[in-house]
């Protein structure tokens, strides 16, 4: 047996005993949140990916222009190459290469200056995302909230919705205050 097998199968009996222990003392409340749900669909995750995109095009803009210039000095090498002097061939392809070289390393630059960039916005949002499910839990007086590796959740402990809805209030009432 896998060791995800393993952990999913201790983490079903020890919910089921917790479940069994808190139905003799009482009943226990559950709930469930689609995480990447609340990341599509909060306000505040689609103004963070607009803040980057705008932080990121004039960037990805010269990235783009100098593809085109080195697309545009390859087509002139081949189209000229056999009518130019050996030496002015020679100085032209290491030219290209030069920049296609600068290009793949301005490109690499670019996106991981913009995965770190993302991950800096999301993890601000997840920290936002966590303290709402801990308001509306505390508010709603649930006993455990589960994210990550249900198979199925009905609507009646899904609190998805309840989460996004209160993640737009908090971005008009941020919005409102600017």
């Amino acid at each position: 047996m896998t060791l995800n097998r393993y952990l999913v199968m201790i983490f079903g009996i020890s919910c089921l005993l917790l479940s069994f222990g808190a139905a003799a003392a009482g009943s226990i409340k559950i709930g469930f949140i689609d995480t990447a749900r609340v990341l599509d669909e909060s306000p505040q995750a689609e103004a963070a990916r607009k803040r980057i995109e705008k932080e990121f095009a004039p960037r990805d803009k010269e990235i783009v222009d100098a593809q085109k210039e080195v697309v545009k000095m390859e087509e002139r090498m081949s189209r000229d190459g056999a009518i130019m002097s050996d030496s002015e061939r020679r100085k032209m392809e290491r030219d290209v290469l030069t920049r296609k070289r600068d290009l793949k390393r301005a490109s690499e630059e670019a996106r991981e200056d913009f995965n770190i960039r993302r991950n800096e916005e999301f993890d601000k949002i997840r920290r936002l995302v966590r303290q709402v499910i801990v308001d509306i839990a505390q508010k709603q007086k649930f006993d455990l909230i589960l994210e990550a590796g249900v198979v199925y959740a009905s609507d009646q402990i899904n609190i998805t919705t309840q989460v996004v809805e209160q993640l737009k209030r908090e971005a008009k009432q941020t919005a409102s205050k600017k």
